[in-house]
């Protein structure tokens, strides 16, 4: 889900703060108001439960679990519960590089061609002059997730992502646009086990994990359903929360695999507030850590609530910007199921960790500010109520846009061509084979994918060459796909995921 599932910031709105905000103190906040304020955010908002951490100058002023790890079950969360962190895996990759780079052992200007000779983009300057740095800051040239929905939760290899990126037509030129792009980071990934003669989720928990005290943290996904303590991964659809599998990425490990608690993940945040230190250990050299905050590319403008008026830039695994005075170093992930966020104010010595446990909700953005707030004495602006009417009011435009489209379908309007004329064999030369067949009800088409197994998507004719398509991942969403027909005869279709997943459509040909 949000492949990667990277989230871009949300723009700040300037609005009158709800009445809700006379409950809260803005100057005990953090001591006396923030259960209140995350227990009803967690209704609000629908989610089974969330774990949070806040360190304040050395010390973890706050580290609790609320609610519960799965919906319908008392088993409540707790500073050990196990999360999926999405692209908050991204700060350990880059980390790990720059501490490489910190022992002479590679350089962040180094071609990536000098580690992975078989690398290759379509555009053949870029993949001839790419180095890791441009990995490890979205600077290829590609548009934010191009490529995912050919690698998410897909049954290809590593190498075979690495491989299948060079197929992939970049939108921009390249270095000219930041474009979030998860198959760089498992390149990063895969420099780092060249280099080192380990796999990067080896040399993650040896020269990360462990030295950190991180031993309930894992690398990869397929470990995270035999943990005891772990909170499950949930999603709303068709207006229901549910529970829904946990999603198997460890072909993108290095952009999205670790899973972790609060707990662990305060051993992180406090190293990195410490210049890589814990006691008198230098765990993470401090040159890689000041590596990782150098501004590398500009995301986007971004309006403050005060007033002012900034940029927010890319450093090396985290988005860097300025807020009421100080720098924020700060990332987002986001996985099915699962959306997190870590956040750094280092001349305030102030770390926020906020993990949860649904894949549709803001909660970890808005509690981050008002957290930042508190400690730079900002004014109390309630930003959970805030966001959760946007999201209201965008949901429900989504909803009567879906629901216009099953009306269609209720009208059982007929496709130009009979249903055997569709179903066949598709290519795509980015993701593989498609093939579409007469499986479910009878005036339905059902589309297979070679690199999703598990996955199906159902077509519903809404008159013309026009189909309702629902996926059977929700993560993959809902759309209209038209069919391209010459002469009476279908020559293609265009598929298109949710964006969460990628915003670029793909064209698959019909070859059979």
């Amino acid at each position: 889900m949000r492949s990667s599932v990277f989230i871009l910031s949300i723009c700040f709105i300037l609005l009158t703060p709800n009445v809700s905000a006379q409950h809260i103190n803005r100057n005990s906040f953090i001591k006396d108001s923030i259960d209140i304020y995350i227990n009803r955010a967690l209704t609000n908002w629908r989610i089974p439960g969330a774990a949070i951490c806040i360190v304040k100058d050395d010390k973890v002023v706050l580290m609790k679990g609320y609610g519960v790890k799965e919906l319908g079950l008392n088993n409540k969360i707790n500073e050990n519960t196990m999360f999926m962190i999405g692209s908050n895996t991204q700060a350990f990759t880059a980390t790990a590089l720059a501490m490489l780079e910190a022992e002479h052992k590679l350089s962040l200007d180094d071609k990536v061609t000098k580690y992975i000779p078989e690398f290759k983009l379509d555009n053949k300057f870029a993949g001839d002059q790419a180095v890791i740095r441009d990995l490890l800051c979205h600077h290829l040239g590609f548009q934010s997730f191009q490529g995912d929905f050919t690698y998410w939760t897909s049954n290809l290899s590593r190498q075979d992502v690495i491989e299948k990126m060079g197929h992939v037509k970049a939108i921009y030129p390249f270095r000219t646009k930041w474009g979030y792009t998860n198959a760089a980071f498992l390149t990063a990934g895969e420099i780092i086990s060249r280099t080192t003669g380990k796999p990067w989720e080896t040399f993650i928990k040896e020269r990360i994990f462990a030295p950190l005290g991180m031993g309930s943290t894992l690398a990869l996904s397929k470990d995270l359903p035999a943990v005891f303590n772990k909170a499950a991964p949930h999603t709303i659809a068709d207006g229901r929360l549910i529970a829904i599998p946990f999603c198997q990425i460890d072909n993108l490990a290095p952009a999205a695999g670790i899973s972790s608690s609060v707990n662990d993940m305060s051993k992180w945040v406090m190293a990195l507030l410490n210049n890589g230190k814990v006691g008198a250990r230098q765990v993470i050299a401090t040159d890689a850590i000041n590596a990782t905050r150098e501004p590398q590319d500009i995301v986007r403008d971004i309006n403050h609530l005060n007033g002012t008026t900034n940029v927010e830039l890319y450093g090396l695994g985290f988005l860097l910007q300025d807020y009421a005075g100080h720098r924020v170093v700060m990332h987002d992930g986001s996985v099915n199921g699962y959306v997190s966020s870590v956040t750094l104010l280092p001349d305030q010595k102030l770390g926020i960790i906020i993990l949860t446990n649904t894949d549709k909700n803001n909660l970890y953005e808005a509690l981050r500010w008002e957290i930042i707030d508190a400690y730079t004495k900002m004014p109390y602006r309630d930003y959970t109520d805030l966001y959760l009417a946007r999201y209201k009011n965008d949901n429900a435009i989504l909803q009567q846009q879906d629901k216009t489209l099953r009306d269609s379908v209720a009208l059982n309007l007929r496709p130009s061509l009979s249903l055997s004329d569709y179903t066949g064999k598709y290519f795509s030369d980015l993701y593989g084979s498609m093939t579409i067949d007469r499986g479910g009800e009878k005036d339905e088409l059902q589309m297979h994918f070679e690199h999703h197994p598990k996955m199906y998507a159902t077509l519903q004719s809404i008159g013309g060459n026009r189909f309702y398509v629902t996926f059977s991942d929700p993560a993959f969403g809902r759309a209209v796909f038209p069919f391209s027909v010459q002469n009476g005869r279908v020559t293609g279709v265009r598929v298109k995921v949710d964006n969460a997943v990628e915003y670029t459509p793909y064209y698959f040909r019909k070859v059979q």
